[in-house]
């Protein structure tokens, strides 16, 4: 495995895991005990999230589900052991800096961070710093989230990040002379993608910095999975979904988190895009939606180099590792 300045490169390329486009995420767990282990999962209370909770409680993590709709969170997780729900409000910096300060009062580690929340191809919307909405809940407040739970990531000595990015990645790149769409004409799919992108290129970087802590960082492609991440889609929209993909169900959507979360074939790995329960490969510009693999400008180091210090700057939080 080659190396700089100490830190190892997981090569971008399949295992290969054994694991495919069908599996589920119990499946993806290998059967691992995660008893004593604690999680936190963004959107864990719907889709592809509420999957993830589901399995990593049953395999023995106490896991906290952040939720914005605290009512609608509740029904949802009804019944599943071991889930403390808490309230959090991605786009609103005060509201992650509160979830943070009530988590790490408690004094546990933070075993697994699952950054699955998220919006989608939505109208052009601005938070308080007027901010473009995609970007900032998607990438900006997990990077806040993420700075702010470092202590307890750290406090674990083997913790692990899971992005949940997409394959919509492939459509752009972040647009570091605009990424708040000030100049350039609102595309409510390129500001998608250049969220999504951001995510990938977060795990990027994270786990350069936090290898040294013994923090590692992966980004996910779920796959396709009709959840409510649909809602602000028309009719033909959603059905030209359908007939382009592959549809996975929530279980099987939720598998590569796991997988990324919590597999032993993991172990010593990271900073990779990851995608049908394996690690992608890296795939040329024009290769078309719906197939598989990485785009080189989700995974490119200079760039998630680039990204972190624009991500310090927009949330005014230096990041220290």
């Amino acid at each position: 495995m080659r190396t700089i300045n100490g830190y190892p490169i997981t090569p971008q390329q399949p295992i290969p895991s054994g694991f495919g486009h069908d599996t589920t995420a119990t499946e993806a767990l290998g059967g691992r005990d995660l008893t004593g282990k604690t999680a936190i999962v963004t959107g864990g209370y719907s889709g592809i999230g509420l999957e993830t909770v589901r399995v990593l409680a049953k395999a023995g993590a106490t896991v906290v589900v952040p939720a914005r709709t605290l009512e609608k969170a509740r029904t949802s997780l009804a019944g599943i052991p071991r889930v403390e729900l808490e309230e959090l409000d991605l786009i609103n910096p005060a509201s992650v800096d509160a979830f943070a300060r009530r988590f790490l009062d408690s004094g546990r580690q933070l075993d697994i961070l699952v950054n699955s929340a998220g919006i989608m191809a939505t109208p052009l919307a601005r938070d308080a710093r007027e901010y473009e909405s995609q970007f900032a809940t998607n990438h900006l407040g997990h990077f806040q989230l993420a700075a702010r739970l470092w202590p307890a990531l750290k406090q674990s000595g083997g913790a692990r990040v899971v992005a949940v990015s997409s394959g919509a990645a492939r459509l752009g790149g972040v647009d570091f002379d605009d990424p708040i769409f000030e100049r350039r004409e609102y595309d409510k799919w390129i500001a998608y993608a250049q969220s999504k992108s951001a995510n990938a290129l977060f795990a990027v970087e994270l786990d350069k910095r936090g290898y040294a802590s013994g923090v590692r960082a992966f980004s996910v492609h779920p796959g396709i999975i009709e959840t409510d991440l649909t809602r602000h889609l028309s009719n033909d929209e959603i059905r030209a979904g359908r007939r382009n993909s592959n549809l996975k169900t929530p279980e099987q959507g939720a598998a590569t988190s796991v997988w990324c979360a919590a597999s032993a074939q993991l172990d010593g790995k990271g900073g990779v895009y990851c995608e049908n329960v394996d690690i992608a490969k890296v795939v040329p510009a024009d290769t078309p939606m719906g197939q598989p693999g990485v785009m080189t400008w989700a995974i490119d180091p200079v760039m998630a180099e680039r990204l972190w210090q624009l991500s310090e700057d927009m949330t005014g939080i230096n990041f220290e590792t």
